[in-house]
């Protein structure tokens, strides 16, 4: 599945955050095989990890979030590309979630980040939407104590 956002704006290409509003003027292109699921609800998601998701204060899947998240919980391989403040992170983070086992307190997901920046914000958001399933989570940051990193992942 691939799904490819591109904004029709004039001017420079800046980073920001897209407003309800701008979502209408989203061209997206998708394979013929994706479903697009109009709510979290509909997705079959574990009633805790809903439950962490409207406390986060979503309300309703963005458009990249429709389209991805029910496919990367089937264990299909996508390549989702779309503006930045669409919910990308939270569209991997809410399918990592799904598929955890909370029964097994061992690591079960690794996510790879390009900064230290990005790590936190993904940590922070793990933390959150599964605040309802009693998740851990831990980043591993280079410069840091490693013996700490490892106690936390054992």
């Amino acid at each position: 599945m691939a799904a490819t956002a591109t904004m029709a704006t004039s001017g420079s290409a800046r980073k920001r955050l897209l407003k309800e509003e701008d979502m209408t003027k989203v061209e997206f292109e998708t394979s013929e095989e994706v479903d697009v699921t109009p709510t979290f609800d509909t997705m079959g998601l574990r009633e805790d990890l809903l439950r962490g998701i409207y406390a986060y204060g979503f309300e309703k899947p963005s458009a990249i979030q429709q389209r991805a998240i029910k496919q990367i919980i089937k264990g299909r391989d996508v390549i989702a590309q779309s503006q930045s403040g669409t919910g990308k992170t939270a569209t991997f983070s809410i399918s990592v979630l799904q598929c955890l086992d909370i029964q097994v307190r061992e690591t079960q997901a690794l996510i790879l980040a390009p900064t230290r920046e990005l790590a936190v914000q993904i940590q922070k958001g793990l933390l959150a939407l599964g605040d309802y399933m009693n998740v851990q989570c831990h980043a591993c940051i280079g410069g840091t104590n490693v013996g700490e990193d490892i106690r936390k992942l054992d």
